[in-house]
């Protein structure tokens, strides 16, 4: 008896599995727009059908650029094929802040510091490390990052250790 309920709850939870993970038919007779608005609520996080059209080619431009795709802000056959690409209903571009909603720089222009090295690289390595993930940002951006050596600046780098060192 407990084997034929296990059996059964075992086949309930593979039907609802696959049941779940079906493909949704699209020959519903709607256009590859109505089609996309759908797909930009669900996969970018937001209700786009009360917004703008503008507010709608801002969301379609940071798809494109997520994506890598030409960033045109329009609907094109390019964005329409990787929108229609299954990504197991997770959002492509996320909706939240590390550091809460609404914050951000607000200015282009940011210093850095690094108040400390890590004992386990050579200074020049880091200075190397550090200017190189920044140069990354800076490329993709519209940020500038300028070293201080002194003061406070914008980016406070440290490096510390989490818990005690053993010692032998």
């Amino acid at each position: 008896r407990d084997m034929l309920h296990a059996y059964c709850i075992f086949l309930l939870l593979t039907l609802t599995c696959a049941i779940h993970a079906a493909p949704i038919a699209s020959s519903s007779g709607k256009s590859n727009e109505d089609i996309a608005e759908v797909m930009l609520i669900t996969r970018l996080g937001s209700a786009t059908s009360s917004r703008s059209s503008g507010q709608k080619s801002l969301k379609i431009r940071e798809m494109q650029r997520f994506f890598g795709l030409n960033v045109t802000g329009v609907l094109d056959p390019e964005t329409i094929q990787m929108m229609k690409k299954s990504r197991c209903g997770v959002p492509d571009v996320s909706q939240y802040s590390t550091f809460g909603p609404g914050i951000k720089w607000q200015k282009n222009k940011l210093t850095y510091r690094l108040e400390n090295y890590t004992p386990d690289m050579p200074v020049s390595e880091v200075d190397r490390v550090i200017q190189q993930a920044l140069r990354v940002w800076a490329n993709v951006t519209p940020l500038t990052f300028t070293r201080l050596n002194t003061g406070t600046a914008d980016i406070m780098i440290s490096f510390g250790s989490k818990g005690k060192k053993k010692s032998i």
